[in-house]
């Protein structure tokens, strides 16, 4: 039990997706432009790596790595797959961004309208795909720990893009020099908030 907290607070706060690698950067800083988008799209991220990441593990245990099709016979034993792992992991990506998109828009038209293009590009987004690669190389033994980890780097892509939103949503109000307006400060304010993240990396349970 200690082992999977450790790996949930572990890919929220030190190896945040955004602050400690800055994947899915196109969809944190076009999306946080307002709370309300940035919500609907850090739980659609949340959902998609809390299923993508096990359904990749379960697919690279039983299927895709050196000896994982020994199971069909011994035959199989020296089968290796795990070329095949991008295209096989892009393609449950893509399942699985299809199917939230649909349930986006049938729940809600008005947030499917406000995220436009970028809820089908999460199939591309980089921090989606950097999950399930995150999970092939720590080789976690279990699908517990995988899920817990896709989990985990979803939240803590939702609190990135939340903050970003939040503060974007209140420095319209200040005054930031012309050639900073817009997407220069978001940067520097990213990085800020990066350099704070790693203050959590002290942490150890």
């Amino acid at each position: 039990m200690e082992e999977l907290v450790n790996i949930f607070i572990q890919s929220i706060f030190i190896d945040n997706m955004v602050f400690a690698y800055f994947l899915g950067m196109c969809s944190y800083l076009a999306v946080s432009k307002t709370v309300k988008t940035s919500v609907g799209m850090g739980f659609a991220v949340i959902f998609v790596l809390g299923f993508t990441v096990p359904i990749n593990f379960l697919l690279e245990k039983f299927v895709l790595k050196s000896g994982a099709l020994s199971w069909i016979g011994d035959s199989f034993i020296d089968v290796d797959l795990s070329f095949l792992s991008f295209i096989m992991f892009i393609a449950i990506i893509a399942s699985m961004v299809q199917l939230v998109e649909m349930i986006v828009e049938k729940i809600s038209p008005a947030l499917y309208g406000s995220l436009g293009i970028f809820l089908p590009l999460i199939a591309v987004n980089c921090a989606i795909l950097g999950g399930s690669l995150f999970m092939q190389e720590r080789a976690y033994d279990s699908i517990t720990e995988a899920t817990v980890f896709g989990l985990g780097s979803g939240i803590g892509w939702f609190l990135a893009i939340v903050a970003i939103a939040a503060i974007r949503e209140k420095i319209r109000y200040s005054h930031v020099p012309a050639p900073l307006r817009g997407l220069g400060i978001t940067f520097i304010i990213t990085g800020l908030m990066g350099i704070g993240f790693m203050s959590f990396m002290g942490i150890k349970l």
